[in-house]
C-alpha cells in the first residue's frame, strides 16, 4: 500500500512555498518594472515550483541541518529548502526540452506555452526553436536564483553546492546517451540512476544541511549520512521508474508508460531484458519507439511483470530502504533526526507519486 507523506513534510513544504513565492515576487517585481516582458519568465518558474511537488530535498537538507544540531525554523536552511527547489526547477524545465514533454503535473510545459505564443502571434522564425530556447533560459534563471539564495552558505557547504550541480549534469548526460544507445545492462542503468536523480535527491541535500549547521564535524557526520542517502537514493529512483512505467496517469500526472515510451534506461528495464526470453525480448525491443502506442505499451509492461523484473525490483527496493534505516542506528545526529529520517525512507519507497 503506497505510503501518505509524512505530516512534517507537509508543514515544511507549506514553509518552503512561502519563501519561494515571496522570494520570486520580489525578483517579478524588480524585473517587471525594469521591462514588462521580463515578468514572464519569472512567471514561468513560479508556475512550475508552486504547481506542486513533493518538496523532498528541502525536507532532507532540513533533518541534515537538525540532525547536525540546527535550529528548527532557522532562515538558512530555509533558503537552502528553497534553492533546492529551485535547483529542481531548473533540471525539468531542461529535462522537457530533452524529452520533448507536453505536459507536466497536468500543465503544458514551458517550451510548449512559448511555442504556442510564438505561432499564435506569427513571429519571425521557428516556433519550436522559440519555445525550446525560451525553456533552457528559463531553466538557467532557476538555476541562478538557486546559487543566489545560497550565495552566504560557508565554504565548505558551497563545495557540496557545487559537487552536487556538477552530479546531476552528469547524470542527466548519462541518461540522455543511456536512451539513445538503448542501454539494458544493470550496472550502466543503476549508475544513472545514482547521479540523475539519488544523489541530489537524498545524499547531497543531508550533506547540505549538515554542512549549514555543523560545518567543523563534516568528516563525522558524511560518511554517516552517505551510508543513509546512497541506499535510499537508489531506492528513490528505482521506485520512481516503477512509476514511469506503470503508474497511473491520474495520480502521477505523466503520460502512462512514459519511460517506456521514451526508452529510458531503467534498473527495471535492464532486469527486464536480462531475465527475457526470445519473444518477451522481441517486445523489449520496442521500447522507445516512436510509434508505441497503449497497446504497445501494455504489452512490454506484461513482459516486465511475466519476466518477474517487477517483483525483484520491488524486492531490491525494500532491502535499500531497510539498509538506509539500519544505518541511522550508529549515526551522530539527533533522535529527532534520525525518527524523521526512518519515516522519510518509508515514505520515499512506497509513494505513488
Amino acid at each position: 500500500m503506497p505510503a501518505s507523506a509524512p505530516e512534517s513534510l507537509q508543514r515544511l513544504a507549506t514553509r518552503v512555498e512561502a519563501r519561494l513565492d515571496e522570494f520570486l515576487a520580489g525578483e517579478r517585481s524588480r524585473w517587471a518594472s525594469f521591462d514588462a516582458d521580463l515578468a514572464h519568465p519569472i512567471d514561468e518558474i513560479r508556475r512550475l515550483v508552486l504547481s506542486g511537488g513533493k518538496r523532498l530535498r528541502p525536507a532532507f537538507c532540513h533533518w541534515g541541518f537538525v540532525g547536525a544540531g540546527g535550529g528548527d525554523d532557522e532562515a538558512v536552511e530555509l533558503d537552502a529548502g528553497a534553492a533546492f527547489e529551485l535547483m529542481h526547477a531548473f533540471a525539468l524545465f531542461h529535462d522537457d526540452v530533452m524529452d520533448d514533454a507536453d505536459s507536466r503535473r497536468r500543465q503544458p510545459t514551458t517550451h510548449v506555452v512559448a511555442a504556442r505564443e510564438h505561432a499564435e502571434h506569427g513571429w519571425a522564425g521557428e516556433s519550436r526553436r522559440f519555445g525550446e530556447g525560451v525553456a533552457i533560459l528559463v531553466g538557467d534563471l532557476a538555476f541562478v536564483y538557486a546559487d543566489q539564495l545560497l550565495v552566504e552558505a560557508a565554504p565548505g557547504a558551497a563545495r557540496i553546492w557545487n559537487e552536487l550541480r556538477i552530479e546531476l549534469n552528469i547524470g542527466q548526460y548519462l541518461d540522455i546517451v543511456g536512451g539513445v544507445r538503448r542501454t539494458r545492462d544493470l550496472a550502466t542503468s543503476e549508475r544513472i540512476c545514482r547521479y540523475k536523480s539519488g544523489k541530489y535527491t537524498i545524499e547531497r541535500p543531508l550533506h547540505l544541511g549538515a554542512a549549514l549547521a555543523a560545518p567543523d564535524r563534516l568528516d563525522e557526520l558524511l560518511p554517516h549520512l552517505s551510508a543513509y542517502g546512497l541506499p535510499l537514493g537508489d531506492a528513490f529512483q528505482m521506485r520512481d521508474d516503477v512509476m514511469g512505467a506503470f503508474g497511473d496517469e491520474e495520480v502521477t500526472g505523466k503520460p502512462v508508460g512514459g519511460d517506456l515510451v521514451e526508452g529510458k534506461p531503467t534498473p527495471l528495464l535492464a532486469r527486464a531484458t536480462a531475465r527475457a526470453d526470445d519473444a518477451q525480448g522481441e517486445v523489449l525491443r520496442t521500447v522507445g519507439d516512436p510509434r508505441l502506442d497503449a497497446h504497445g505499451v501494455a504489452r512490454i509492461q506484461q513482459v516486465i511483470v511475466d519476466t518477474g523484473a517487477l517483483a525483484e525490483l520491488e524486492e531490491r527496493i525494500a532491502q535499500l530502504a531497510a539498509e538506509a534505516v539500519a544505518s541511522l542506528e550508529s549515526a551522530p545526529i539527533t533522535p529527532a533526526a534520525c525518527s524523521e529520517l526512518v519515516e522519510l525512507a518509508d515514505y520515499v519507497t512506497r509513494r505513488a507519486l
